[in-house]
């Protein structure tokens, strides 16, 4: 594929970037060079916005690192994949959007048919009917607590952003296949790992996410940027105007994308990218 890459300096204002294989390494890391850049970045007065599919609690350890948190640029942070804008400062959400409860118990129904494990998030906390290798493998790779709920129907009453089923990729496929027929309109359904299956509220993603931000911070449009790799990237690579693809991404993602980095998640592709036309 040639090199999609800009012809020219770039005007942003806010950048959202994904965490796993974007702006983390294959070591859950954020690298030195790619911490320069990002800070400088802020330092400019550019808007940085880590957005996951994580819990609230699962990103702050990446804000700490960067030596944000405080500042106005580090004071936001988008969790479960865009249901859930979080103010630092004032420690609380100010955007939510939860998944109605009749298409959780209905998600949850199924996949326990298939012996599929269904879990959902409070803030440091991944909830499960089953404890199994499946159900606490989200809780692992987010640092986050795990607690199995006895009566999980009744639980999904609290109302939560998104429910997520891990299984073997195959089980995965065919879930999302009949769920993306029987919910559509309702729910989105996608895959952000092969072995993920997420369900939101239908039309509510990382992208709407960033422009809402974007609005209420007053920045256009027209300065807003996002890094990502993955299907739950897509509504921010596609609304933000500067949508870019790591080059380690789905080709999906990245024929979707104006641009793509040169290098990947392991070799500095956000620093070089931001050193060359943002910085």
């Amino acid at each position: 594929m040639d090199e999609k890459l800009p012809k020219e300096h770039l005007n942003v204002k806010i950048i959202a970037f994904d965490l796993d294989d974007t702006l983390l390494n294959d070591e859950r890391k954020i690298s030195r060079r790619t911490l320069d850049a990002i800070n400088k970045a802020a330092e400019k007065g550019i808007f940085i916005v880590l957005c996951s599919g994580r819990a609230d609690n699962g990103i702050l350890p990446y804000i700490r690192a960067m030596n944000i948190a405080g500042s106005q640029q580090g004071r936001y942070l988008v969790a479960f994949n865009g249901a859930s804008v979080f103010d630092l400062h004032l420690r609380t959400p100010i955007y939510t959007n939860k998944v109605d409860i009749d298409i959780l118990k209905f998600v949850y129904k199924e996949a326990k048919k298939r012996g599929m494990p269904s879990i959902v998030y409070q803030s440091g906390t991944i909830y499960s009917w089953e404890d199994s290798e499946w159900a606490r493998m989200d809780a692992k790779l987010c640092d986050l607590n795990f607690s199995v709920v006895p009566d999980f129907e009744k639980f999904l009453e609290e109302g939560f952003p998104k429910m997520l089923v891990p299984s073997e990729p195959e089980k995965v496929t065919e879930l999302k296949e009949f769920l993306s027929k029987e919910l559509e309109g309702k729910a989105d359904v996608f895959t952000s790992k092969p072995y993920f299956l997420e369900v939101m509220t239908h039309g509510v993603g990382k992208g709407n996410a960033i422009l809402w931000l974007a609005d209420k911070l007053g920045i256009p449009h027209s300065q807003t940027m996002a890094f990502g790799d993955s299907m739950n990237d897509e509504s921010m690579l596609r609304l933000c105007e500067y949508g870019v693809a790591m080059k380690n991404g789905l080709d999906y993602i990245k024929d979707i994308c104006p641009f793509v980095t040169r290098f990947d998640n392991n070799h500095d592709g956000i620093a070089d990218f931001l050193e060359e036309f943002v910085l």
